[in-house]
């Protein structure tokens, strides 16, 4: 004979979880995973401690605009946009979305003064102070 016999395929492993259906798909599940972990989370992150940033500007602060300028903020004019002085005179106005950055916050006490207030009357504060006698 000139034709070949044909045979039936054996039976699956009955269904979706049933064995080869679940461990084709097991992969792209953990690479979502790995995806979510690696990727999407941090930056989640990244986007909530930025927009804390900008929600904390006030006034006297030094901040950084996203093209890279310096400046002091002179006067919050609303919840989107600031009023930065970049030079001596020179004010601007600025999309709170653009800071990229706070340097220096303006109406926090020097650290020196922190400590002398933090430090209990009669004792000297240094990189030495615990070997000072009391």
């Amino acid at each position: 004979m000139l034709i070949s016999p044909a045979y039936a395929q054996a039976a699956g492993g009955g269904g979706f979880f049933g064995g080869d259906g679940f461990m084709s798909i097991l992969p792209l599940i953990l690479i979502f995973v790995v995806f979510y972990f690696l990727l999407i989370r941090p930056q989640q992150k990244k986007v909530r401690e930025h927009r804390e940033l900008i929600a904390g500007i006030r006034r006297n602060d030094v901040v950084v605009t996203g093209g890279g300028i310096i400046g002091k903020v002179t006067k919050v004019i609303d919840d989107a946009t600031i009023q930065v002085e970049i030079a001596e005179n020179v004010r601007v106005r600025v999309d709170r979305g653009t800071i990229a950055g706070i340097r220096s916050r303006g109406d926090a006490p020097p650290a020196e003064a922190q400590a002398a207030a933090a430090a209990p009357a009669g004792e000297k504060k240094g990189p030495f102070s615990f070997l000072q006698k009391k």
